[in-house]
């Protein structure tokens, strides 16, 4: 259960040094942005002002994120762990939380480091429908020649048609008990009902909350 804002600022273990490590993660996506650290003051601004505050040991000074750059973050929850020694930090960005521009600071082309997985290649799973929408948001935007997503945004219509054959070839798979068949038209289906969403100017949140609203305890 979240804790309470009110009484959250007390309950905070800060280290000798007089810092708490937070775990800065996108609301949404479930993406950790940043790790950071907060001081007593910076977690009481954090709570005050509703944006994401932190202390820089590099410049021992306070540091109210995105008030250089831009990339604002508004705190959606704030949870301690069992220890009371760290912080969860959820929020919604607006705009990239690295200083080299990427999303995030764990992003290997945030940094250009070595990395490692035992999923090389693969984004975590939850992550994968939102990656999807951002491309084909891309697609829209800059309308590369030749791109099968835009030419699908550029007729409705082509795109519903698509969606009532791969639902066919979807159940036909299930039918079949096809598994691999079924995995296979699933995600065609999840793509050209991404790109429709895209065409009616639907965001994928607006799904997700929907979704959440039918959510029973």
């Amino acid at each position: 259960m979240p804790v309470d804002p009110r009484v959250l600022l007390e309950q905070v273990d800060f280290g000798p040094d007089g810092l708490a490590p937070c775990v800065v993660q996108d609301a949404r996506t479930g993406e950790v942005l940043t790790l950071a650290y907060a001081n007593r003051e910076a977690l009481a601004k954090t709570l005050a002002s509703g944006e994401t505050w932190l202390w820089s040991r590099s410049r021992g000074e306070l540091w109210h994120k995105g008030e250089t750059s831009g990339n604002l973050q508004r705190v959606v929850a704030l949870r301690l762990d069992c220890d009371h020694d760290a912080l969860l930090v959820q929020v919604d960005p607006t705009g990239p939380a690295c200083h080299t521009g990427a999303v995030s600071c764990f992003r290997d082309e945030a940094s250009g480091v070595a990395s490692w997985s035992a999923r090389e290649g693969r984004a975590p799973a939850f992550l994968v429908p939102v990656q999807l929408a951002e491309v084909i948001a891309r697609r829209a935007a800059e309308r590369p020649e030749g791109s099968y997503t835009v030419a699908l945004l550029a007729d409705r219509d082509r795109a519903l048609k698509k969606i009532g054959e791969e639902a066919t070839e979807v159940v036909i798979a299930a039918k079949g008990d096809d598994r691999g068949q079924l995995v296979y038209e699933a995600a065609d289906l999840l793509y050209h009902l991404l790109v429709v969403l895209r065409s009616a100017g639907v965001e994928l949140d607006e799904v997700w909350a929907e979704l959440a609203s039918r959510r029973r305890p």
